[in-house]
C-alpha cells in the first residue's frame, strides 16, 4: 500500500487523487478530525464532486460530541484496507495525523483504560486546565510532553492515565523500531516553510469565505462545544471562541492562521524523525510525475 503523509496544506489530497486515478486506487483517511460529521470545511475535507469518483474510506465516523479513539480507527482503516487489497486495488492512505498513520502502518497494541481513573483524571483537567496537568507530564515523561501541545487535554490526560496504568513512559507506546503491518511506501509532501506559510493563510480565508462561522453555529446545536476532541479542532475552538465572546471575528481569523502554523511544525517534526519517508516537494514542475514514478516502482517491485 501507499501513504501520503505531510504537513496541513502541503497538497496530499490533491497528489492522492493524481496517484488514484493512474493506478485505479481508493482513499483511505488518515485525518483524526475528518473522522467527524459535519466538519467539512474547516477540516478542507473533499467534497463528494471533488473526490472525482475515486472512493474514500472512513470518513464521517462519529459525531461531534464523541472522543476520539486512535484504537477505534485503527480497526477501522485496516478493514477497509484489508477489503481494499482483498479487491485487488491499491490504498492510499492519506492524511497528516502522525499517531493514526503509525497506529494502520505498524504492529503495536494500544495500552488499555481505567474508568475511575479517567474520570479522576477528567476531573483535575476540568478544575486545574490543561497546562497544569502538562507540567506534571513534563516531570513524569518529558518526549511525550514535547510532542503534546499544552492545550491539548484529551491526550495529555490519556498519556497521564498510560503511565499511571503502565509505569512506563507514555512515549514507550510507541515504539521506535516497531514492526510494520503492511508493506508500504511513504511519500511525504511539503513545501518551502514560507510558502506553506502563505498557503495557510490562503486556505483559512478560503474557509471563512464558504462559512466556516456558519458551520461551527450550526455544529453547536448538535454538541460540538461539549466535544473532547472536535471542539479542539483547528478553526472550530477559535470560532467557538468567537461566538462565546471570548474574541472579535477578525481575532479568531488571526488565530486560527497562527495555530495552523505551529501545528504544521509539529506535523514536518513528527514526520521528518522517520527515515522510511520519502520527500517530495510539491512546489516542484516534475512534482506529481515523481510520485507517480515512485508509486509506479514501488507496486512493479511488490
Amino acid at each position: 500500500m501507499i501513504a501520503v503523509v505531510g504537513p496541513t496544506a502541503a497538497g496530499k489530497s490533491a497528489l492522492s487523487l493524481a496517484l488514484a486515478h493512474s493506478r485505479g486506487a481508493e482513499v483511505v483517511n488518515a485525518d483524526s478530525m475528518q473522522l467527524y460529521r459535519g466538519m467539512d470545511i474547516g477540516t478542507a475535507k473533499l467534497t463528494p464532486d471533488e473526490r472525482e469518483n475515486v472512493p474514500h474510506h472512513v470518513l464521517d465516523i462519529w459525531d461531534v460530541t464523541e472522543p476520539a479513539s486512535v484504537a477505534v480507527y485503527q480497526r477501522l482503516a485496516r478493514a477497509a484496507i484489508d477489503d481494499i487489497l482483498a479487491r485487488g486495488r491499491v490504498p492510499l492512505l492519506v492524511g497528516g495525523s502522525g499517531l493514526y498513520v503509525r497506529a494502520v502502518l505498524e504492529e503495536f497494541e494500544f495500552p488499555g483504560t481505567d474508568p475511575a481513573l479517567r474520570a479522576e483524571l477528567e476531573a483535575e483537567l476540568a478544575a486545574l486546565g490543561p497546562e497544569a496537568l502538562h507540567a506534571r507530564l513534563t516531570t513524569l515523561d518529558p518526549v511525550a510532553a514535547e510532542r503534546i501541545l499544552p492545550t491539548n487535554g484529551r491526550r495529555i490526560v490519556r498519556a497521564l492515565e498510560v503511565i499511571a496504568l503502565t509505569g512506563e513512559p507514555f512515549a514507550a507506546a510507541l515504539p521506535e523500531q516497531p514492526r510494520p503491518c503492511y508493506r508500504s511506501l511513504q511519500l511525504g509532501v511539503d513545501l518551502d516553510a514560507g510558502l506553506l506559510d502563505e498557503r495557510i493563510a490562503t486556505r483559512v480565508d478560503h474557509m471563512w469565505a464558504a462559512g466556516l462561522v456558519n458551520e461551527v453555529r450550526h455544529l453547536e446545536t448538535r454538541g460540538l462545544r461539549d466535544g473532547l476532541t472536535a471542539s479542539r479542532a483547528l478553526g472550530y475552538q477559535q470560532v467557538l471562541r468567537f461566538l462565546a465572546g471570548g474574541c472579535t471575528e477578525e481575532e479568531a481569523h488571526a488565530e486560527t492562521i497562527r495555530a495552523t502554523r505551529r501545528f504544521v511544525r509539529r506535523q514536518r517534526s513528527w514526520f521528518r524523525r522517520d527515515s522510511r519517508v520519502s520527500w517530495l516537494d510539491a512546489a516542484a514542475p516534475d512534482f506529481v510525475q515523481n510520485a507517480r514514478g515512485a508509486a509506479e516502482a514501488f507496486l512493479t517491485m511488490s
